[in-house]
């Protein structure tokens, strides 16, 4: 009985010395740095550096543009104050405008300008005889176009 004690002891420890070893060349590649998850946690750690890198380029990067922005902003502001100024300015300067190109009347242009209404009755109160044609003396600066209502044409 002892001797098969002894021969399954023997037999134990040589399948505990196999597993041992099959599990030492598991581990073994396990750990390998080009296949294994050692070399996955090499190319992450690699990767990580990477992007830490590209973080801190882009984090430059947004603060220059940043800054550049608000740079133009406060430009775009003070142009956009000017232009509401000149507007202002405007709307005073229009008015003025106005009022210097509209002629002054004088006695002359008063005159003219009942001639004209005196005509313009006398036309309509006129049947349809086709009046004379007259030469009118045309004033310097003003020029007053008379409307035959009968022939429906410009005189």
């Amino acid at each position: 009985m002892e001797l098969i004690a002894d021969i399954l002891l023997a037999a134990g420890a040589l399948g505990a010395g196999f597993y041992c070893l099959v599990l030492s060349r598991r581990l073994k590649r396990f750990n390998d740095l080009e296949k294994g998850v050692g070399g996955a946690v090499a190319v992450l750690s690699s990767q990580v550096d990477d992007l830490n890198k590209s973080l801190v380029a882009a984090r430059k990067m947004s603060d220059g543009s940043s800054q550049a922005l608000e740079q133009l902003t406060g430009r775009a502001e003070s142009v956009a104050h000017k232009l509401e100024l000149m507007m202002a300015s405007m709307h005073d300067i229009a008015p003025q405008q106005e009022a210097q190109a509209q002629p002054e009347a004088t006695e002359e242009n008063d005159a003219l300008a009942e001639a004209y209404e005196a005509d313009a009755q006398a036309e309509v109160t006129e049947d349809v005889v086709e009046p004379e044609p007259q030469e009118e003396a045309k004033p310097a600066g003003l020029m007053f176009v008379r409307h035959n209502r009968n022939q429906n044409r410009v005189a």
